[in-house]
């Protein structure tokens, strides 16, 4: 049987529009910072696709700038600027600030000063949208960029990250994105690319897919992919707590990301939920895909109340626009068989 993959918020499949735009630019030979008509011609690629990420971001007359992933637009927006943020924050963001900031068991976060904090739109692990104050120094738009409308120009933040792996672009490349004018010191200091603030030769056909993909994503949000997306995963948290009274789903009936889907099962670790899932054939995860691996309750959950014990049997599973209705029932059926044999063996 072929394996399902429902763990679109770790990483997602390359789209093909990604795919055909890189294919085209490993044909340019040129550097986009030659004057030449081949140095041109890579120029172009990075600016189209400059163009495209802004359009689809909603970041029209802010400056885009290319990096290798979220995590190092974090640190160039971050690095000595002393934000505060919330235990919420993906790793990428909480490295950088005090996490000071109270999360209620809403998931939602009390923010002071929003010129001095960073907040994400929405969480990777809950799905759960925050309400964003006016004036943010950072929003941290990776997890919902290309599943939600947002726009940047009309959210009031300083800075966003974002990254083309998550919406169907490449791994290995994600922008910082400010408003003109902002003061941003280069951390990687050399030439001059991405205006003074990130030097190093562009990822040219990373940059492309990226561009192609937010393009993409853009028009899937035009239509109706995403509530087909909600209608499964709604299907599947119906069906599974229609089965085990116990589960708590985390976030139900907030504003939520609408492919996300966490829940807990208490006293069956996630961490052996994954495993079964995946010896079953599904991809699911434990919790963000940075800090899989670890053996240790979600930080996110504990954040918002939970104990140790219920924060340590939470799974994720998140769906995307390529899932199907008879893959998430595949899964329901699986995760109800892998649930009595755990039963069984508790009891």
């Amino acid at each position: 049987m072929d394996r399902v993959y429902l763990d679109w918020n770790a990483t997602t499949p390359l789209r093909q529009e990604a795919r055909t735009a890189m294919l085209a630019a490993m044909d340019m030979a040129g550097n986009p910072s030659s004057v030449h008509a081949e140095g041109r011609a890579a120029k172009a690629i990075v600016e189209k696709a400059r163009r495209q990420v802004a359009r689809a971001f909603g970041a029209e007359g802010a400056d885009v700038i290319f990096t290798s992933s979220a995590t190092e637009a974090a640190a160039l927006a971050m690095a000595g600027r002393g934000l505060s943020c919330a235990a919420i924050e993906h790793e990428a963001v909480a490295a950088w600030c005090e996490a000071e900031l109270e999360v209620g068991r809403d998931g939602q976060v009390q923010v002071a000063d929003p010129g001095c904090a960073s907040l994400q739109v929405a969480n990777s692990e809950t799905g759960i949208i925050l309400d964003l104050p006016e004036g943010l120094a950072l929003v941290d738009a990776t997890p919902a960029f290309g599943k939600i409308p947002f726009a940047f120009n009309w959210c009031g933040a300083e800075m966003a990250i974002i990254s083309a792996h998550k919406l169907g672009g490449p791994k290995g490349v994600g922008a910082l994105v400010v408003k003109r004018g902002t003061e941003v010191a280069a951390r990687i200091k050399g030439g001059g690319q991405e205006m003074g603030r990130r030097a190093g030769t562009e990822n040219v056909i990373g940059i492309a897919g990226f561009g192609a993909a937010a393009e993409a994503s853009a028009r899937d949000l035009e239509g109706d992919t995403w509530s087909r997306v909600t209608k499964f995963r709604d299907i599947l948290e119906n069906e599974i707590a229609n089965s085990v009274k116990s589960t708590i789903f985390v976030g139900k009936g907030a504003n939520r990301l609408p492919n996300t889907s966490c829940f807990i099962t208490p006293g069956w670790k996630g961490e052996t939920q994954v495993m079964v899932m995946d010896l079953a054939g599904f991809a699911i995860s434990a919790g963000s895909a940075c800090s899989s691996g670890k053996v240790k309750a979600s930080k996110v959950l504990r954040a918002m109340g939970f104990g140790e014990v219920e924060a340590a049997s939470a799974v994720r599973v998140s769906l995307g626009p390529a899932t199907t209705e008879d893959e998430v029932r595949r899964f329901i059926d699986a995760w109800k068989v892998e649930y009595g044999k755990w039963r069984a063996r508790a009891s």
